[in-house]
C-alpha cells in the first residue's frame, strides 16, 4: 500500500514522536485537507493550529467501536494518525482488513523499530519484534535463545521491569537490556543494563527494549522444533510422549494462521507444541479434568504460549460451539461414542485429523475409524538403554498406534 491509492475513504498519516515538525509534505498536506482526525490523545495533541478538522480521540477499546466510529463519518475527509510505520504493528492493517486494502490510503512514516536499529547497529532483518501492547508479556518466552536480538514495543513505562524479571525468570537474566525512548526527538535518550540487576526506574512511556539474548549457565534452551522434553512439562504422567508428539505434529503440520483442537489435552503438550511452531497460530485444548486444565495453563504459560484457550469439558459437548480447525489431535477420550463424528464433521475440508490410542480398546477405535474414513494407521515402538544389573539394556515404552487422515 503507498500513499497515491486512488479512491481511499480513510487516510493513514504516520506521525513520530517529534510530531509535525517530523512529517513531510503528503502528511502535513492531507492532514490540513482532513474534515476529521482520529488518532490517541497523544498524537492529536501534536497538531498545530493550522490543522483545523474535527479532534476524535479512540474510544477504549478501539477495534470493536471502529466499524461505527468510521459509519459516524462516513462522507466526510478522514485522516487517522498512527504511531511511526502504521502497517507495523498499527492500525493501518486494521483498517485495510476492515474497509479494504483499496480504499485505504497510508502516508507512512519512520517506525520506532527502524530508528531503533538504526541507533543500535543492529541488521534490521535479523531482528525479532514483538508488541506487548494489548499482550500477554509472556510469550516472548517463545523467541528466548542465544543470540537472538529482540525488539518489544511496550505499552507503558512499567514495561523494562516486567520484561527484564520474566526474563530473568525463564532463564535469561544475562541478556542485556537496552531501553531507547522517545526515538527522534530532542529527548531521546538510553538506559543499558543486565536483566538480572535491572534497577531503573519506570521513565518514558513512548520507547522501544532492546534485547541482546544470554542465556544463564545451566539453562535449558528449548528449541521452537517439535519434541520438547517431556520433563519441560508440568504433568500427572497424561503426556503424548516426546517421540510420540513430534511425530503427531508432523501429521498435523501446522502452518500459517491454522487452528488446532488438542482433544483430552492431557498436560497440553500438543496444543504448546503447535503453538510454537509459528505465533500466527491458535489453538484451543479441550480437557474434563479441572487440575489438568490448570497444568495446561500453566505449561502454556511457561512455554511462551499463553494466548491457548483451555476448554474444561468433555467431548463431543465441549466441541459444539469452537471455531471450525484446521487440524484435530485427539489424545484422549477417544472411545467416548461420538467424538470421532463430532471433529469430523467440524473439521474444514484439507484439514487434519491424528489420533493416537495405547489401549486395545484405543486400538479398535481407530482401525474402525480407518476403514471408514481412510488414512494412515503407524505403530510406534520406542525403546531406550537402562541400567540392567551391572550392564545396559534396552527398556521399551508402552507400544502406540497414530491414525492420520486429511478430510477431503
Amino acid at each position: 500500500m503507498n500513499s497515491t491509492t486512488p479512491g481511499a475513504s480513510v487516510t493513514v498519516v504516520g506521525i513520530g514522536a517529534d510530531g509535525w515538525p517530523g512529517l513531510g509534505d503528503p502528511g502535513r498536506a492531507t492532514l490540513r485537507h482532513a474534515q476529521v482526525v482520529l488518532g490517541g490523545g497523544r498524537q492529536l495533541d501534536l497538531l498545530p493550529g493550522e490543522v483545523t478538522a474535527q479532534r476524535v480521540p479512540w474510544p477504549t477499546p478501539l477495534l470493536p467501536a471502529l466499524p461505527d466510529l468510521l459509519a459516524a463519518h462516513a462522507g466526510r475527509r478522514i485522516c487517522v494518525l498512527a504511531s511511526g510505520d502504521p502497517m507495523w504493528f498499527g492500525i493501518g492493517s486494521h483498517l485495510a482488513r476492515l474497509v479494504g486494502p483499496h480504499r485505504v490510503r497510508v502516508v507512512s512514516h519512520p517506525s520506532s523499530i527502524s530508528l531503533a536499529c538504526a541507533r543500535l547497529g543492529w541488521p534490521v532483518e535479523r531482528v525479532t519484534v514483538r508488541s506487548a501492547v494489548g499482550r500477554d508479556l509472556d510469550r516472548i518466552r517463545r523467541d528466548l535463545a542465544p543470540g537472538r536480538l529482540l525488539l518489544v514495543l511496550g505499552p507503558d513505562a512499567t514495561t523494562p521491569a516486567t520484561l527484564a524479571r520474566t526474563l530473568t525468570d525463564a532463564g535469561y537474566g544475562a541478556s542485556e537490556l537496552t531501553v531507547l525512548a522517545a526515538l527522534g526527538t530532542d529527548r531521546e535518550h538510553r538506559v543499558d543494563g543486565s536483566a538480572h540487576d535491572w534497577k531503573a526506574e519506570p521513565g518514558d512511556p513512548l520507547h522501544v527494549v532492546a534485547v541482546r539474548v544470554a542465556a544463564t549457565p545451566g539453562t535449558r534452551v528449548l528449541s521452537t522444533v517439535p519434541g520438547l522434553p517431556d520433563d519441560a512439562f508440568d504433568h500427572d504422567g497424561a503426556l503424548t510422549k516426546r517421540e510420540a508428539r513430534a511425530l503427531a505434529l508432523s501429521r498435523l503440520a501446522p502452518t500459517v494462521d491454522d487452528l488446532l483442537w488438542d482433544v483430552g489435552a492431557g498436560c497440553g503438550s500438543v496444543a504448546v507444541e503447535w503453538l510454537r511452531t509459528d505465533p500466527s497460530t491458535s489453538a484451543v485444548a479441550v480437557e474434563a479434568r479441572a487440575e489438568r486444565a490448570e497444568r495446561i495453563s500453566g505449561n502454556a504459560r511457561a512455554l511462551g504460549v499463553p494466548h491457548l484457550r483451555v476448554v474444561r469439558g468433555q467431548a463431543p459437548d465441549a466441541l459444539a460451539d469452537l471455531p471450525a480447525p484446521d487440524a484435530v489431535f485427539v489424545g484422549g477420550g477417544l472411545t467416548a461414542p461420538g467424538v470421532f463424528d463430532a471433529v469430523w464433521t467440524a473439521l474444514r475440508p484439507g484439514g487434519r485429523l491424528v489420533a493416537h490410542a495405547v489401549t486395545l480398546e484405543g486400538e479398535r477405535v481407530l482401525v474402525d475409524q480407518s476403514v471408514q474414513r481412510g488414512g494412515d494407521l503407524t505403530r510406534l515402538s520406542v525403546e531406550r538403554a537402562a541400567p540392567l544389573g551391572g550392564f545396559t539394556g534396552w527398556k521399551p515404552a508402552r507400544p502406540l498406534v497414530q491414525w492420520a487422515v486429511t478430510k477431503p
